[in-house]
């Protein structure tokens, strides 16, 4: 169990570095945050579709009744394709609105808003979609929640010397992204292995993605990016969305899900570390003391809300 502790402490890691990488690439070229979050699915689709293709021949060696690779694509009927659709859709927004929050703010408190908030949410929206009140545990985790939240924004305010509003906001948005994406993961579930999910949640996000990034002319100028900046789009694409999911899966194999969930905590905290280290943001007193507030609400709900926000990577692959 202490090895896939580490793996996925390991996967925590390497997703911390998407948004740092990503406000290098915003702060050296005129990529959009769009056309960034294109190019890393673009990037990562072939190896899920590899994991895919290895992933259905497991199953069929494991089953005698198991169907050949990849038909579970061909198997498809609308009924089980419509949540698929709606996680790439999820994908999609999630991807642009979480690097655009990136740009517009910084790395450090854009991921602590839009993957922390989550996991508070889910737990207390899983529990009316049971049938079930919210435990009184759930509703201080929120409060919790909303209280480091908030003095996460009045000390990027101090730290700023501005109220970056619009990017709070995407990352707000974001957050409330990932929650659907959670929530229809978990309650929409068609039997898909994860890889297979994985793919086809990427692929879609990649198709809605696509023409958003032609009509906004976010390919213009995209020719005058450098090697350096060539090799970024690639970091991002395969070392925390390919490397950073394996870890995870690997390690989850071995891991209890409420403890492979409180681990998964420790990347908005590994962002704010890595900013601090590489882009110099500095959260402050207030900040820094929010952080942790937000953290240990996030522990609270993934604890004792049901299946945490963690939990949809495990269940589909494709969060941040």
């Amino acid at each position: 169990m202490i090895r896939g502790a580490l793996l996925i402490a390991l996967a925590a890691l390497l997703w911390a570095t998407t948004g740092i990488v990503a406000k290098f690439l915003f702060t050296e070229t005129e990529l959009q945050a769009t056309t960034l979050a294109f190019l890393r699915l673009a990037v990562a689709l072939p190896f899920f579709w590899v994991l895919m293709r290895n992933e259905q021949r497991q199953l069929r060696k494991a089953s005698t009744n198991a169907t050949a690779p990849g038909s579970f694509l061909r198997q498809l009927d609308l009924k089980s394709l419509a949540p698929l659709a709606a996680l790439g859709l999820f994908q999609a927004i999630y991807q642009g609105s979480y690097l655009l929050a990136v740009d517009l703010t910084g790395a450090g408190i854009a991921t602590l808003i839009a993957l922390c908030l989550p996991p508070v949410l889910v737990a207390l929206l899983a529990a009316p979609l049971l049938g079930e009140k919210p435990s009184l545990l759930t509703i201080m985790a929120l409060i919790t929640a909303v209280i480091g939240t908030t003095m996460l924004v009045f000390s990027d305010m101090d730290t700023s010397g501005t109220l970056r509003l619009a990017g709070i906001l995407m990352a707000l948005l974001a957050a409330l992204v990932y929650t659907g994406f959670t929530l229809t993961s978990r309650y929409s579930s068609t039997g898909a292995p994860v890889f297979t999910t994985a793919f086809i949640c990427f692929f879609t996000a990649a198709l809605i993605l696509l023409p958003v990034v032609l009509l906004s002319g976010g390919f213009d100028g995209i020719e005058e990016l450098e090697l350096r900046h060539w090799l970024m789009v690639a970091i991002i694409g395969i070392v925390p969305t390919c490397i950073g999911y394996a870890s995870f899966f690997a390690g989850m194999k071995t891991t209890p899900a409420t403890l492979s969930s409180i681990i998964v905590t420790l990347e908005p905290l590994f962002v704010a570390l890595l900013a601090w280290i590489f882009l110099e943001e500095v959260l402050g007193p207030v900040g820094i003391a929010g952080a942790f507030i937000l953290t240990a609400a996030v522990i609270v709900a993934s604890r004792y809300g049901g299946k945490p926000g963690a939990a949809a990577k495990g269940d589909t692959g494709t969060a941040d």
